[in-house]
């Protein structure tokens, strides 16, 4: 099957016009002609972004799973008698398996396809978060932190893969903020919630609504989640809007189960320099994120004293900016620039340096005096941080060679996370030799500032990497 290789970022039939496939089991109603070059005209259809809610939802389910031990971790410290340091151990298991198991798993997607991998890793995250529940010491909590990772490490990968599968090139950025804004409204839903059942019961009931969550959410994942194609076959997904995904310069689906998932795949690409500049700039934000994530409760709660419902409420305000900061600028706004731009390189590059210059406002809570300060502070930080993911992440797809998304996501998603393993133990490594966060935030400042330097000056164009066989 063929294709139109659209122009990155361009507007709807910028690039030549490829018929698309007759339909098989589609709707009755044929399709409408669509002259070549032209995008299909109104009435397209929205059934991609029914698709990118369902991917929305994973995401929300996917970080309550993380955000409760962060709010747990008072009670947790206190029940079993463990330091700040040793709090960061527990906190960081949960990355251990689900960095080590990014490169297998994005070959494994793109071997065989996002459905029933996510199918296997809802139901692991589901059993993780009952085990948690019942968790009466240590060792059995550290186990299904571990068991956590293992359901959880598919889900980037496999999203920012289906993304490329069913949005255009031009819409990615808003997919993208729906995508990741749910795991920001985790936070300011999850946290608060959290706070109430750890108050009101037990960290023990916080485990348990999130098992219950994410065993809805399987069933969920499991009616409604289809490919393109698939859809298409099953007259859910229509005529022109399936012409219009794929003039748009979605990837081909025949690509998940090629060679993508071969260790020949995974060698080319760590071999190249855009991987590196993209992994380690993605990585910059994934170490800030997890700093906040897993320490903001604790923050508040130290600095200044705060109770633990208290702290739940005020933990809200900064993800609620990052939440709405990431749909509007790092989703709407920078998708209608990229539909304008001619240099879509240059926009995509100027979102991801100035969000992060934003980030670094975290860097001032740690002289802040109330909390009120440290709050506009940790704002401001959080929406920079959220405006760089939709900016960022959405280069997978479009740097990765045909077939290897998946692939370069695990790529990206691992080294990512092996520096957010560093983020919580350092951080309460540093609370414990200093008795406060400041020099925590002043790391993290740090670390953005090499973020900075890699997505400009290591990563260059922004333009799809040679497959293997092309290189050679």
């Amino acid at each position: 099957m063929t294709r139109s290789e659209a122009a990155e970022g361009a507007a709807p039939g910028a690039g030549p016009g490829t018929p698309h496939e007759p339909p098989r089991g589609g709707p009755a109603e044929p399709a409408r002609a669509t002259a070549p070059g032209a995008a299909p005209s109104g009435g397209r259809g929205r059934v991609r972004w029914g698709i990118a809610g369902v991917l929305g939802v994973g995401t929300f389910v996917n970080y309550i799973d993380r955000v409760n031990l962060s709010v747990a971790a008072p009670a947790i410290m206190r029940d079993f008698d463990i330091s700040a340091s040793q709090m960061g151990v527990l906190a960081s298991a949960f990355l251990w398996t689900y960095a080590m198991l990014q490169l297998p798993v994005g070959s494994v997607i793109d071997r065989i396809g996002v459905t029933w991998v996510n199918r296997a890793a809802a139901f692991l995250w589901t059993v993780a978060s009952f085990a948690s529940a019942a968790a009466g010491g240590l060792g059995l909590l550290l186990v299904s932190r571990l068991l956590l990772g293992v359901g959880e490490a598919p889900t980037i990968p496999a999203g920012w893969k289906s993304i490329g599968q069913w949005f255009p090139k031009h819409e990615r950025g808003t997919a993208t903020a729906v995508f990741d804004g749910c795991a920001k409204l985790s936070n300011v839903i999850g946290i608060p919630v959290m706070a109430f059942l750890v108050t009101a019961y037990s960290w023990h009931a916080a485990f348990l609504f999130t098992g219950v969550l994410s065993a809805v959410y399987l069933a969920l994942w499991w009616l409604l989640y289809l490919t393109p194609r698939q859809a298409h076959a099953k007259g859910r997904l229509g005529d022109e809007e399936l012409a219009y995904i794929r003039e748009g310069g979605a990837d081909d689906e025949d690509s998940a189960t090629g060679e993508g998932g071969s260790l020949r795949g995974l060698g080319h690409l760590l071999r190249r320099r855009k991987t590196w500049g993209l992994a380690l700039g993605y990585a910059s934000y994934t170490y800030s994120y997890y700093v906040l994530l897993t320490w903001l409760p604790g923050y508040l709660e130290k600095q200044f004293g705060v109770n633990l419902m208290q702290g739940g409420v005020y933990t809200m305000i900064p993800w609620l900016a990052a939440v709405v900061a990431q749909f509007a600028v790092g989703g709407l706004l920078m998708d209608r620039w990229l539909r304008r731009a001619k240099d879509t390189t240059r926009v995509r590059r100027t979102v991801l340096v100035l969000s992060l210059l934003a980030s670094l406002s975290v860097t001032g809570a740690a002289y802040a005096g109330s909390v009120g300060t440290a709050l506009v502070y940790l704002s401001v930080g959080a929406a920079g941080l959220a405006i760089s993911v939709p900016a960022g992440s959405s280069i997978v797809a479009l740097i990765a060679p045909e077939g290897y998304a998946g692939t370069l996501g695990g790529i990206v998603n691992f080294v990512a996370n092996l520096l957010g393993i560093a983020a919580p133990i350092v951080t309460g490594m540093v609370v414990d030799a200093t008795g406060s966060f400041a020099g925590a935030f002043i790391v993290t400042g740090a670390v953005l500032l090499g973020g900075i330097f890699c997505y400009t000056a290591v990563l260059g164009r922004i333009e799809r990497m040679p497959a293997p066989a092309e290189a050679a």
